[in-house]
């Protein structure tokens, strides 16, 4: 393969697709939690159904993305890229066709396999077509029409739920996935790792899916039925002991799908922890803000999804000098401050009420929240990639991708019930709006504690990957996963 330039067309056709099925599969996890009040309308479902229907995408997602990056690596990353999105964009079909809640959820499972199928396989594209003078700027491309897209997915998801049907947010993936698929065939290179080989882990890759699947189940059947009875009891007791599995597996394994061996790494760890409390909080409020701004404070679809809107404004302009400032100064103020900042705009989103003035109470606490998210995101990332060898930067990066899906998850399901939130208690806006203040209450005290335990932990060492210094890209992070994830990649190694 003979490797592609930027201002090849041939390169401009390859981020065509790779900025396009990420997008499509990024933009659909944050659009759908929009939709959940009109889907709890057309369903008459319960809050538990609701979380479901957000959760279950997550979980397969989450399940198996690092399973799905090795499928690409041995049998060829196009292969599988094109396999996701064909898959994502079936799933998206029965999506759009459900007749009820049950149905709807088992199609978003089958969503999160193709996405978990594509999401890997977007950026080793680009890192494996690219001259090496040119990955930095397609990276960089990448993520900033990404982060375009993000701008526009609120928007136009909110429009169609308005206007026409929630379905039409999931009907809308097969053009596009059409294109990416035309595209991808005719113009997208193969790439594989030439030295993967030996078993893949199918074990572990399956362990940790049923394992989060059972712990989730759980969680959200727990609230409604009692955390004694026999089913929520063996669901907990089944998740636990399938991901203890997935532990002792991966220690024996030659080729884990998690190498527990880079947790050795006490800055590493630290990061990925950090991490996780973060996401938590971002997954759980995230989660209950739409039902609050639609069903509480009267927004329709279209106004809840354009609303945060200046988050996505405020990482356009200012994540990428946020890395740049933590590459001189060491990450650790900006992890610490970040967090705390993030908490003051969660706190302020705790005064959204039935009034829901935009200027006076929702357009503060979005600021002060995508200013938190601005300081926070490119430090974490470029400090999980600084706490590792160079060669193993992909791995890193995968990893504490799937911590802050895993951490989402779990908050999902928990918080609600924590808050009070069950049943259809979700209709009833004076309960709802109870619970939602103390949800969001609940979120700031754990973007504090993890803003303490950054303070504590995080080594203010040079934002360095093995010899490979790491910087920012011109694009900016990837910007959608301020909402979803952290992003799949901070940048090349400067040469």
């Amino acid at each position: 393969m003979t490797p592609l330039s930027y201002r090849s067309a041939t390169g401009r056709r390859v981020l065509l697709a790779t900025v396009l099925g990420s997008a499509m599969a990024s933009i659909d996890s944050t659009v759908v939690g929009i939709a959940l009040p009109a889907i709890g309308r057309d369903f008459h479902a319960t809050l538990a159904s609701l979380q479901w229907v957000f959760t279950s995408y997550t979980l397969t997602l989450a399940g198996l993305l690092l399973f799905a990056g090795a499928l690409g690596d041995r049998y060829g990353r196009k292969k599988i890229f094109v396999t996701g999105v064909i898959w994502f964009a079936l799933a998206s079909l029965l999506c759009g066709v459900a007749l009820n809640a049950p149905e709807l959820i088992a199609a978003r499972a089958l969503q999160g396999v193709g996405a978990a199928l594509l999401t890997p396989g977007s950026l080793a594209i680009l890192e494996a077509s690219f001259v090496k003078r040119d990955r930095a700027k397609a990276i960089g491309a990448w993520s900033g029409f990404s982060g375009l897209g993000t701008a526009v997915g609120p928007f136009l998801g909110g429009w169609l739920i308005s206007a026409v049907s929630w379905r039409l947010i999931f009907v809308i993936n097969l053009p596009v996935a059409a294109l990416v698929v035309a595209v991808s065939l005719r113009h997208v290179p193969e790439s594989r790792n030439p030295r993967a080989a030996g078993r893949l882990d199918v074990a572990g890759g399956a362990l940790v899916t049923l394992g989060l699947a059972g712990l989730t189940y759980g969680l959200i059947y727990g609230p409604d039925h009692g955390f004694t009875s026999a089913t929520t009891l063996s669901a907990l007791t089944a998740g636990a002991v399938l991901l203890a599995a997935f532990a002792w597996r991966e220690r024996r394994a030659k080729l884990p799908v998690l190498p527990l061996g880079m947790f050795r790494s006490a800055q590493f760890s630290s990061a990925n922890l950090v991490t996780f409390i973060v996401y938590a909080a971002l997954g759980g409020a995230l989660f209950l803000l739409p039902v609050q701004l639609e069903q509480v404070a009267g927004y329709t679809a279209l106004q809840a999804g354009i609303s945060l809107l200046p988050v996505t404004i405020i990482m356009l302009l200012l994540s990428a000098r946020s890395g740049e400032l933590a590459a001189r100064i060491g990450p650790r103020l900006q992890m610490t401050a970040g967090p705390v900042v993030i908490a003051a705009g969660l706190a302020l989103l705790a005064r959204i009420g039935q009034s829901g003035s935009y200027l006076a109470e929702v357009l503060p606490a979005v600021l002060v929240f995508g200013l938190g998210l601005a300081i926070n995101v490119a430090p974490l990332t470029a400090t999980v990639l600084a706490a590792v060898p160079a060669e193993r930067a992909g791995t890193a990066s995968a990893i504490n991708n799937d911590v802050a899906r895993v951490a989402a998850l779990v908050a999902v399901a928990v918080l609600p019930a924590a808050a009070g939130l069950t049943g259809a208690s979700y209709l009833h806006q004076a309960e709802f709006s109870a619970g939602f203040r103390l949800a969001m209450l609940t979120s700031a005290c754990l973007c504090l504690c993890g803003a303490l335990l950054a303070g504590l932990t995080i080594k203010n060492t040079s934002v360095t990957a093995g010899k490979a210094r790491w910087r920012p890209q011109a694009g900016g992070e990837c910007l959608h996963c301020a909402l979803d994830a952290p992003p799949g990649q901070a940048g090349e190694p400067a040469e």
